[in-house]
């Protein structure tokens, strides 16, 4: 059942892994999971992988809460089961930005305390 919740703070903090696919899924075409695998991979020059197990379950939840939706294209050629595509939602977005402003203040406190090294 989809929560009809507006408020992208009470989603907060993210989950890791829902962060990492609501960048990836960014504003533009939908992608299927192995392509966002692959996006999670290129976005963090390979430091940072979502598997497969994680990101199918950050999905449904996803799609549950609104942050994402899910279709399968017509004339899908793969070969096997019909792959399911998903595209953030506007919703999403305002989830992904107020995270992204959560984690901003805490790189600044971080920052404030020298915990990148250099000069004081």
């Amino acid at each position: 059942m989809r929560r009809l919740t507006r408020d992208p703070a009470e989603l907060l903090p993210l989950k890791h892994s829902t962060f990492q696919v609501l960048l990836a899924l960014g504003d533009g075409d939908a992608l299927h999971g192995y392509a966002i695998m692959q996006v999670v991979s290129a976005m963090t020059d390979g430091r940072e992988a979502i598997l497969p197990g994680t990101l199918y379950a950050a999905l449904a939840r996803m799609v549950d809460e609104g942050l994402v939706t899910e279709s399968t294209p017509k004339g899908d050629a793969s070969g096997g089961p019909a792959r399911r595509y998903y595209q953030r939602t506007s919703f999403g977005r305002a989830v992904a930005r107020a995270e992204s402003e959560r984690l901003r203040a805490l790189l600044e406190v971080a920052r404030a305390q020298n915990m990148f090294g250099g000069p004081k």
